[in-house]
């Protein structure tokens, strides 16, 4: 059909668009939607794209060559019908305690970098926006239950894809990178005694009280003084003991498993102490010499990173179960895309961000559920398609939070905390 319109009419029906998109967040902002009973999150990020071909959404075997299909062998669930990796097994068993998002998608397959921030913020990067990721959106709806824990708490490297974005750094993460000492910013150095440490405490707040005087509309300074004041609140013993593993039975520490089964150990504690998100990076150190981004021979030892992902994952929704957690705390498992039925010329997997799967389990949720589908080879969604801003607004409902609610930039722009993101309202009712 062809579309003839003059300049007038062109400039009418472009300043009627432009008009749309304000008002459908104007009318998403009052909708109703769920409000699930989770009071934490936990994150689970299995950075370099984890293959669901491989693990949660298993279709017929390839040959690792030739013949495209899952790698491995399946077994069936606690869910019935619903099959997943044969090296998940202990997640197998309490699949009814999760929910299988089969049908994520989203367009930036290209780039880790790219796709790692649209997971984290469900919007591509803006020229005139930084966006908050989803742990400081949570550490700012929910702020802090006790000022002796941070809100928000990353294992593993800083990246601007969990920065605070627009919401500013009182609302960033407090990170480590090893799980013995906790923080290292945190740490008081071995010549500093508490006296010493009180009297540079005080010396620092007199300067910082002097400069917020003579500076009242420096919000950037103002804010930095806030977060140095919390954070000698944070290096307490009630923080840095959570950090103690030890005081966990030895059976239930070796029963998380190796590293990554540890940090989740952790991050239990930490949500146990009141800290609201916490995100667990998986691949700190690589034991297949890929990590998740399974191209060439990365594919080969892959069953490794799926057989501790399973003993850690379920481990942890049975310890939170045990201690009466699991309904006030979501759990993810996330990943920045997933991977094609088809092999590469040395047996690996590249990029698919068109059909992936992503993982919740407890938070209060409907669980025991496969939501959404993909085709018979797993590389198209069959069944309801679900984008970043729909799988954001999900996870905000299920803590509690309104995902069509505006926050506001420095300069007063309003930003919805979705963009225009609908939750799967079948977990709520």
């Amino acid at each position: 059909m062809k579309l003839n319109l003059n300049r007038r009419e062109f400039l009418k029906a472009s300043a009627a668009s432009a008009l749309t998109a304000p008002l459908a967040s104007l009318a998403d902002a009052g909708k109703a939607v769920p409000k699930g009973k989770a009071e934490a999150c936990i994150f689970l990020w299995m950075g370099g794209g984890m293959a669901q071909i491989d693990t949660f959404d298993p279709k017929g075997r390839g040959d690792g060559k030739k013949i495209p299909g899952c790698y491995y062998n399946t077994i069936g669930t606690a869910i019935p019908g619903v099959k997943i990796s044969e090296h998940l097994k202990q997640t197998a068993g309490i699949l009814d305690r999760c929910v299988l998002l089969r049908s994520l998608s989203h367009e930036q397959s290209a780039e880790h970098g790219a796709a790692t921030y649209l997971v984290h913020t469900a919007r591509k990067p803006s020229e005139t926006v930084v966006y908050p990721s989803i742990g400081s959106v949570v550490a700012h709806q929910l702020g802090s239950r006790t000022q002796a824990v941070p809100p928000y708490v990353v294992m593993g490297y800083p990246n601007i894809a969990r920065d605070p974005g627009f919401l500013g750094p009182e609302h960033g993460y407090v990170y480590l990178t090893q799980l013995e000492t906790g923080p290292n910013g945190l740490m008081r150095a071995p010549d500093v005694d508490a006296a010493r440490q009180q009297r540079r405490e005080g010396l620092l707040g007199t300067w910082q009280k002097e400069f917020e005087q003579r500076n009242p509309t420096d919000k950037a300074a103002i804010a930095q003084g806030e977060i140095s004041r919390r954070g000698f609140k944070i290096a307490g013993p009630e923080f840095m003991n959570v950090f103690d593993l030890t005081h966990e039975p030895k059976t239930l520490r070796d029963s998380y498993g190796g590293e990554f089964g540890q940090r989740c150990l952790l991050a239990r504690r930490l949500v146990q102490s009141g800290v609201r998100f916490v995100e667990v990076s998986f691949n700190l150190n690589f034991i297949n010499g890929t990590g998740w981004d399974t191209h060439n021979e990365g594919q080969r030892d892959q069953h490794k990173l799926i057989q501790e992902l399973d003993k850690a994952f379920a481990t942890l929704v049975l310890d939170l179960e045990k201690h009466k957690m699991l309904e006030k705390t979501l759990v993810v498992i996330a990943t920045e895309f997933g991977r094609p039925p088809g092999f590469d010329s040395r047996g690996g997997r590249g990029h698919q961000s068109q059909a992936f799967t992503g993982v919740l389990a407890g938070g209060g949720l409907r669980s025991g559920q496969v939501i959404g589908a993909t085709d018979e080879s797993g590389s198209k969604i069959a069944e309801m398609p679900l984008t970043m801003p729909d799988f954001h607004a999900t996870m905000h409902c299920a803590l509690g939070i309104n995902p069509h609610k505006r926050l506001y930039t420095p300069d007063d722009r309003p930003v919805p905390i979705t963009d225009y993101g609908r939750p799967v309202e079948k977990l709520f009712i």
